[in-house]
């Protein structure tokens, strides 16, 4: 502890003795933070499996309750294995997501009803139906989406009061940092409300310093660690610094505990990003393609499959209202122009005619609220979206897919490119019937700069964060929006 003393001007940046560190008033948790994940796939699991078990016997009262039991649990580890394995493959068990309430139900709710879908297809095509019970799964379906609802809400609050309160239980660490005390403190504070108790912190001598002031540093946090309780050493430095820490490294390797480095300045970014290994070198994804292989086969087979079953269910409906489009004015049926698809390229989008005129190209005027152009017809059909529903026939075509950025026509693509710097973004992936825009009530004309950027900022969050989960999710909003029919005109 000589040594210590000796360098405090020097070397240390407020030292703090194993001895002197005072236990938080509140008594700590017997849960670790970074178990809090595994914890939350055991209570799903829990959950799911109790709600089977509640659906058949609530619903096969009286029948042998051996068959009742095995048919429960078979359901429930066939129904919490999909779940779980797709919530953790998109990184939905992470402790950070819990505190988007929203968020997590949504996703919960879209992989709750794509995991029955699937299996309910599977019965049907392997004609097993009849060994099953379609009361108890319809009950075992509702019983378990509003038992994980309430899952999620004391997660929430269990995640909410343990961080504001410092409850988790964590590794005993010391810290060894820039001169930078802002950083510094903020770093403490992030471990410790992740329950790490921080019981001692360095600074690294400055950019250039001799190996000497390096190796009393190492020498220093070696002494302080000696019979103290500490069980891990983090170093937070800017990674262009990475050959003196990797000498600092090497001299505390005498030490029996993990040494974990947490990057920061301007290249810290670079660790936040995708990696992968191509042979023996490293890339990182500086810019990742929207989709994979697979997710653009199943983002296909869902455009497929959505657009074929629509057009045939409401073939009655396009029917009728091609007839009433003849009778209420002159002109063609369908209105054609060209739009800007997937990565620039040019189709003609298809939509029932609304309006007295067939503007394309460059002469395109956005419709108003007030607008002599649109029809009588017309102002019905733009109102409840039934003029969209040509485009179905751009999905089966493949140039637009069900859920996308929404397309303007090519004057408006345009203007808005100068408008909006990174507007031309939204070309990375096929534009959409619907989109994560049009269900946040961003419809009709955009007649001022902040309203397109709004729109291109909800395109470009989609695109950013795409998932089956998320455009079921938007394909089940979307009759709400367009029954609000907010802008729609």
């Amino acid at each position: 502890m000589n040594l210590i003393n000796r360098h405090i001007e020097a070397d240390l940046l407020h030292p703090l003795p194993a001895d002197s560190v005072s236990e938080p008033a509140s008594r700590k948790w017997p849960i670790r933070y970074d178990y809090l994940e595994a914890l939350t796939i055991v209570f799903d699991a829990a959950t799911i499996t109790a709600a089977s078990l509640c659906a058949g016997l609530l619903y096969r009262a009286g029948e042998d309750l051996g068959l009742v039991l095995g048919q429960a649990l078979g359901s429930a580890a066939l129904v919490s294995a999909l779940f779980i394995l797709i919530l953790k493959s998109q990184g939905h068990y992470a402790p950070a997501e819990w505190l988007s309430f929203r968020r997590q139900m949504r996703m919960v709710a879209t992989t709750w009803a794509g995991v029955f879908f699937l299996l309910a297809g599977i019965v049907f095509a392997l004609k097993i139906g009849a060994e099953l019970s379609r009361g108890s799964s319809l009950i075992f379906a509702a019983l378990g989406l509003v038992a994980l609802g309430v899952n999620r809400t004391l997660m929430k609050k269990l995640l909410t009061r343990g961080l504001a309160e410092r409850r988790f239980v964590g590794r005993n660490v010391i810290l060894v940092v820039d001169r930078k005390d802002a950083f510094h403190q903020s770093l403490a504070g992030t471990l410790e409300t992740a329950g790490f108790n921080v019981m001692g912190s360095f600074p690294l001598p400055r950019p250039g310093s001799t190996s000497a002031s390096r190796k009393r540093l190492s020498a220093s946090v070696i002494e302080h660690i000696r019979n103290s309780k500490i069980e891990e050493v983090v170093v937070g430095a800017d990674p262009s610094r990475w050959e003196e820490l990797r000498e600092l490294a090497a001299e505390l390797r005498i030490l029996p505990f993990p040494i974990t480095f947490i990057p920061t300045g301007p290249f810290a970014e670079i660790f936040q990003r995708p990696r992968h290994d191509l042979g023996e070198v490293v890339c990182i994804e500086l810019q990742r393609g929207v989709f994979s292989q697979i997710e653009r086969a199943a983002k296909r087979g869902i455009d497929l499959v959505g657009a074929g079953i629509t057009l045939l269910l409401l073939s009655p409906l396009l029917a009728m209202v091609s007839l009433l489009i003849k009778l209420d004015s002159p002109g063609p049926v369908l209105f054609r122009q060209q739009r800007r698809g997937f990565n620039g390229h040019i189709f003609r989008i298809c939509k029932f005619r609304t309006m007295t005129v067939l503007e394309d190209g460059f002469s395109a005027v956005q419709a108003q609220a007030t607008d002599r152009r649109v029809t009588r017809l017309g102002k019905w059909l733009r109102r409840t979206s039934i003029d969209e529903l040509p485009q179905l026939l751009n999905v089966l075509a493949g140039s637009m897919s069900l859920v996308g950025p929404r397309p303007h026509a090519v004057v408006h693509d345009s203007q808005f490119d100068m408008v909006v710097g990174n507007y031309a973004f939204r070309r990375r992936v096929k534009p959409g019937l619907t989109g994560w825009a049009q269900v946040h009530g961003c419809r009709g004309p955009t007649p001022t700069a902040a309203s397109i950027e709004k729109r291109v900022e909800y395109d470009l969050w989609y695109i950013d964060n795409w998932s089956i989960q998320l455009d079921l999710a938007i394909l089940l909003q979307t009759p709400i929006e367009v029954l609000r029919a907010r802008n729609a005109y």
